[in-house]
């Protein structure tokens, strides 16, 4: 038995045509004397006139080219005609709706989830300095930066994207850096002593604080830390570790001390982030640790990070245990010391936001 697949197929269809009265009217009659069925329209405005995407089920037998032809009659160009599968149906709205969802909830799928925002045919992760984003091919190609050092780019061979689409995915984008930015904002945390702490980013401004959290840590603390020996920080070090370059810092602060410092650093791709962690003596082994690993690995995946590394010291395995009692789920620690977190596996605590 022979099936036309004209008899299952689903187009979609972009007309060019003039705004004025009558121009869809005439189409649609068009494809009505065709004996295509019309299932879905959208409207999309371009300079000079409008885009009509059609969504349609065509007649038995009907060709491609047979469709074409009609469309030119009425003095309209086809832009596009490409096979898709019903999931073109969805309302625009609600599917970006529910596209943002997915990416606030799992910011690591931002490319999956643009590349259905804008029916792309590929989405990829490139480093910012890498993405050209001058080359349009014609429309066929769009660049959005993401962050300071990450970029998406966008390609789709069917049909050149429009400024309404764009704006769409730019949206979109700011939606899930908005959320990003809130989930680092100060939180909340009790220590298992019952004394309250505050989480927030550090800034040049803590230098003192931070130096003086320093100062009261034991050589061996700052040795398994740092890796080398010292017995004070280095004031030329200080403004490094509270802004890394291209990462985070974030203190642990209670009244006006800080009793705690956590680095996240993002690799060039974005999605691997190195982490490192120091408690002073009197705070260790109280939850501070914890806290500031659960924070980290929040603000992480909220910025589309999947995987955290660590570097310790072989045969130490604090960090691991921090990590365990964080709520994430990391691998058995390497044997020089390398500590790997994968994000997706993990369920880091909520912490109270001020």
């Amino acid at each position: 038995m022979v099936v036309d697949e004209t008899a299952l197929a689903v187009w979609r269809v972009r007309i060019r045509m003039e705004d004025r009265p009558g121009a869809l009217a005439r189409i649609a009659i068009r494809m009505a004397d065709l004996e295509c069925n019309i299932l879905g329209l959208t409207v999309l405005p371009v300079p000079g006139g409008v885009l009509d995407e059609i969504v349609i089920r065509p007649a038995t037998g009907l060709t491609k080219d047979q469709l074409v032809t009609a469309i030119q009659a009425e003095g309209c160009e086809c832009s596009c005609l490409a096979g898709v599968d019903m999931s073109s149906l969805v309302d625009a709205s609600a599917a970006v709706l529910t596209a943002a969802g997915r990416a606030v909830d799992d910011p690591a799928r931002r490319a999956e989830v643009l590349r259905e925002v804008l029916t792309a045919d590929l989405v990829t992760v490139v480093p910012l300095a890498e993405a050209n984003p001058a080359r349009v091919e014609g429309g066929h190609r769009a660049v959005f930066a993401v962050g300071e050092d990450s970029a998406l780019v966008a390609r789709r061979r069917w049909a050149p994207f429009v400024q309404l689409e764009l704006a769409r995915a730019e949206a979109l984008l700011g939606l899930i850096e908005r959320s990003r930015r809130n989930v680092s904002a100060p939180a909340a945390a009790t220590c298992a002593d019952g004394a309250a702490i505050v989480l927030r980013e550090g800034k040049p401004a803590d230098a003192e604080a931070v130096s003086a959290m320093h100062a009261r840590c034991s050589s061996n603390t700052l040795f398994a830390r740092y890796h080398t020996g010292m017995s004070r920080m280095p004031r030329r070090w200080l403004h490094r570790l509270l802004v890394p370059p291209r990462g985070m810092s974030l203190l642990a602060v209670c009244g006006r001390e800080v009793v705690g410092l956590g680095q996240l650093i993002p690799g060039p791709a974005g999605e691997i982030a190195e982490v490192s962690l120091l408690v002073e003596d009197a705070w260790q082994r109280n939850g501070v640790g914890t806290a500031l690993m659960a924070r980290v690995a929040e603000i992480a995946a909220a910025g589309g990070c999947r995987r955290l590394v660590a570097v310790s010291l072989p045969g130490r395995d604090a960090i691991y245990r921090t990590a365990l009692c964080a709520g994430l789920a990391p691998d058995p620690p390497e044997e020089e010391g390398l500590l790997r977190i994968d994000l997706h596996r993990a369920e880091p605590r909520v912490l109270s936001e001020l």
